[in-house]
């Protein structure tokens, strides 16, 4: 229960309406059971047979109403006083006026009943509508201020099916619940009051044997929980799995995988088929157990409460009080029954609250410091001194130490898996290191704030990483306020304004699901046209052009010469004729560094580096 109250606790952003709805709520019971009240006057009235039955009514005068002395005796007093003296005032059409007024009261309690009923869903629509918004709020931005390395750890897919499918069913479950847990409890208080009111000693007979249906529907309700988990963590895979195949279909149509992926999905989809249906009947349970079950206990009261009065001649429970206690009784029934639902609904929920929880309470260990040394602006040097890096418990870097001056140019050399794209990814934070120190102009990284950090750091990757946006939206990322004019001035630099304009609609083309409707090169002109823009006085490249074409590569190298103007400049080459003019060259190895220069000073007194420099010419040539 403690998760279900930090949901409603997201409440607390609608008291007013959450309140009004509790109100009204608590109004529209109240007008329900005087409606049923109204039975109690017609069968003790309206059908006695004489005037002195009315007498007894009519002995009883009761005082003159007053705020200080009111009570609920003293009002059904003066009821029945005016309602004797109606029918007795009047022996032809007496006993008519009075089954008219009961039934003018009985129409308008219903209206007032149904009135407030109608506003009580108004403003709960507010309070149910807002907190979810609120939780697709939370759970957006957790993951999107989660570190990078969480992602390493968990399916896309999966996430993806918590951000919707278990907030939907949060939706369809806890929240569709809320109307009978905030209305039912209310419902259940009022009658059973009122049920003492006409008759203790029935009531403790039936409160007696409410918690044996209670203790039923509870333990029915815990294996709901566990069933509902486990199919949301299958749903999770499922998704996962769709996810990586949508993504992989052009290498499984290549190897003709296609009845082997088919095969695989249908296993899982089978599996998640056959746990529904499990969960089903037993949430399908909750209505006819719970009816059986109020069905059972009002066979009981009935029972129970004839014996009162057959038995015992002096009872104070009289025949037409125990038939409106029967009425009350069955209108118990039904918000009993719905809160059994509500319950059921509320254990299948709460295992999305689980899987919900996983990510909002995931902890995010790329902090900003509690007191951030301001920094905007980069002065003098990068230095990482004595970096180590540790993945779970694989080292991946062993000791970096380097520095990089202001606009100066150094790459990063090696075979892959030695390190070189985790040294990047350390500058910005996208991980921390475990030991050693990283600074700017003398300051740690650790010491900044995130957003001022990242703001010095322009970066174009090997995988260009496009919007399903239009051009000019994908350009913008590096800065949402530029102008037009500015967006233009980037892509030319970019060598990127020809081809857009060629494009159908220029700047305003969408360019697809991850930029699918242009070329790979396009894409990274884009890229750099977006870093351009954004204007780092540090840029990352992590090979940029190394999945491109010939042509492409020239005009993206172009492009790139431009953006490292008077930048400083850490780029990852695979290919090491675009970096023969870099200030220094660092060849890593297993997370070291066993080489560095610069290429001329490599070529003629390294190993690692010439071996690398050579094969690549040799294949070039060939």
């Amino acid at each position: 229960m403690k998760k279900l109250f930090s949901l409603l606790g997201l409440i607390k952003g609608y008291k007013l309406s959450a309140f009004l709805n509790v109100v009204l709520n608590l109004l529209s019971v109240i007008f329900g059971l005087f409606s049923l009240g109204m039975l109690a006057p017609f069968l003790n009235l309206i059908f006695l047979k004489t005037d002195g039955e009315y007498a007894e009514y009519l002995e009883k005068v009761p005082e003159a109403l007053s705020w200080s002395g009111v009570n609920a005796d003293l009002i059904v007093d003066h009821f029945y006083y005016f309602m004797a003296d109606l029918i007795v005032s009047d022996p032809q059409g007496g006993k008519m006026n009075a089954l008219v007024l009961i039934c003018i009261l009985i129409i308008t309690f219903i209206f007032l009943k149904n009135l407030t009923r109608y506003f009580s869903y108004f403003f709960l629509a507010i309070v149910r509508t807002g907190v979810m918004r609120d939780l697709r709020d939370s759970v957006f931005n957790k993951v999107v201020g989660l570190p990078i390395s969480y992602f390493n750890e968990e399916k896309k897919g999966d996430i993806m099916s918590r951000m919707t499918n278990d907030v939907q069913e949060v939706e369809w479950t806890i929240m569709t619940s809320l109307e009978m847990m905030f209305r039912d409890p209310f419902s259940i208080i009022v009658y059973l009051i009122t049920l003492v009111m006409i008759s203790p000693e029935l009531t403790l007979f039936v409160v007696l044997i409410l918690p044996v249906s209670g203790f039923i529907v509870g333990s029915i309700g815990k294996s709901l929980k566990k069933t509902s988990d486990d199919g949301q963590e299958q749903m999770g895979g499922l998704v996962a799995m769709m996810e990586e195949t949508i993504s992989g279909l052009r290498i499984i149509k290549a190897f003709t995988a296609e009845k082997l992926t088919i095969s695989k999905f249908s296993r899982q989809n089978e599996s998640y088929t056959q746990l529904m249906i499990k969960m089903y009947r037993k949430r399908d349970l909750a209505s006819p157990v719970s009816e059986f079950l109020g069905v059972l206990i009002l066979v009981f009261v009935i029972w129970y409460g004839g014996r009162l009065i057959l038995l015992n001649a002096e009872s104070a429970l009289s025949a037409s009080q125990f038939i409106v206690y029967i009425v009350i009784f069955t209108q118990v029934i039904p918000p009993v029954k719905s809160f059994t639902v509500a319950i059921y609904n509320v254990q299948k929920g709460r295992a999305s609250l689980d899987r919900i929880d996983k990510i909002l309470l995931a902890e995010n260990v790329i902090v900003n410091p509690s007191k951030p040394i301001q920094k905007r602006s980069f002065e003098k040097e990068v230095e990482y001194a004595a970096v180590r890096f540790k993945y779970q418990e694989e080292e991946v870097l062993k000791g970096i130490s380097f520095k990089v001056s202001k606009g100066q140019t150094i790459a990063l050399v090696g075979p892959s898996g030695s390190g070189k794209s985790t040294i990047a990814d350390l500058l910005p934070r996208f991980y921390d290191v475990t030991e050693g120190m990283i600074s700017i102009d003398g300051i740690s990284t650790k010491e900044m704030k995130v957003e001022e950090l990242r703001s010095l750091i322009g970066m174009v990757t090997q995988q260009s990483i496009l919007f399903n946006d239009t051009v000019q939206g994908n350009i913008l990322v590096g800065n949402p306020n530029a102008s037009f004019e500015e967006v233009q001035e980037a892509a030319k630099v970019a060598n990127a304004h020809d081809f857009i304009m060629s494009l159908p609609g220029g700047y305003d083309y969408n360019v697809g699901d991850g930029g699918t409707k242009l070329s790979g090169g396009q894409k990274q002109r884009l890229s750099i046209a977006r870093a351009i823009l954004n204007n780092p006085p540090i840029l990352i490249l992590d090979e940029a052009t190394s999945s491109l074409d010939t042509e492409s590569e020239k005009l993206v190298q172009e492009a790139l010469d431009q953006l490292m103007k008077s930048r400083t400049s850490i780029v990852i080459a695979h290919r090491l004729s675009t970096i023969v003019n870099a200030d220094c060259i660092f060849v890593i190895e297993k997370g070291r560094i066993i080489e560095q220069g610069t290429h001329v000073n490599l070529l003629e007194n390294s190993v690692t580096y010439k071996k690398l420099y050579e094969l690549q010419s040799y294949n070039k040539n060939n």
